[in-house]
């Protein structure tokens, strides 16, 4: 096990295990948006909770969301030790610099982002996961079939403005980390090719970075309108 050992210690290896878990967690979102796509049908919450039902219950699903968790955690701290490795490396900063001038806004910002989203993450698995799991959660009954009511879950938590207001800024957020945080994980794995590095930058700055977050704050902010009977 030496290798790991040498990889965990390099940084070359923190960056390329930061890269993998980063673009894992990219392709994780795109499934979350599709799922969570349910609560505009507008059934009360039928299509909603029969996807969380499948969701906690299918083996394979169950065995990816270990890997998961474990993908954040991981994450997280390859960017605490890369950040820590940065500023030893140089205590010192130089007298006269225009960042700036070499680097967008979320590349410069990446660690206060990421601070931002995890502390976001913690919050709503404890608003969702939790309560799912561990938590009272109502029972809705489709074809004579019970279901865990997750979608009253949902209109509690989204029928709160301040909720909603915290849930579309750190939607923000993850644009903006996105935005540098996608096309940055091909770079570190060494993916870098005039036909291909195009493509990478688009899907980040535009489906990364704008789609994905704004589908996720429109859920919320529809949900809101709903509970509060403003649509």
């Amino acid at each position: 096990m030496a290798w790991v050992t040498q990889t965990l210690s390099s940084s070359l290896g923190r960056k390329v295990i930061m890269s993998l878990t980063g673009l894992f967690l990219s392709t994780f979102l795109i499934v979350h948006m599709a799922g969570n796509l349910q609560l505009f049908k507008g059934d009360g919450g039928r299509a909603f909770n029969e996807y969380t039902y499948f969701m906690t219950h299918n083996p394979v699903i169950m065995t990816v969301s270990y890997l998961l968790y474990t993908s954040i955690l991981v994450h997280a701290l390859m960017a605490f030790v890369l950040t820590r490795h940065n500023q030893a490396s140089r205590p010192v900063k130089y007298a006269y610099s225009k960042p700036e001038a070499n680097s967008d806004w979320s590349s410069r910002n990446m660690g206060i982002l990421g601070t931002i989203l995890l502390l976001f993450i913690i919050i709503h698995m404890r608003t969702f996961w939790y309560e799912m799991h561990f938590g009272s959660v109502p029972m809705a009954e489709y074809d004579g079939k019970q279901y865990k009511d997750l979608y009253a879950v949902v209109q509690v938590a989204f029928g709160e403005w301040w909720y909603v207001l915290l849930y579309v800024i750190c939607m923000g957020a993850l644009g903006y980390h996105l935005a540098h945080g996608f096309q940055s994980g091909f770079q570190s794995l060494g993916v870098r090719h005039k036909k291909y590095t195009p493509l990478i930058e688009a899907l980040g700055k535009y489906f990364f970075a704008i789609i994905i977050p704004l589908a996720f704050a429109a859920m919320p902010i529809y949900v809101f309108l709903q509970v509060h009977h403003i649509i």
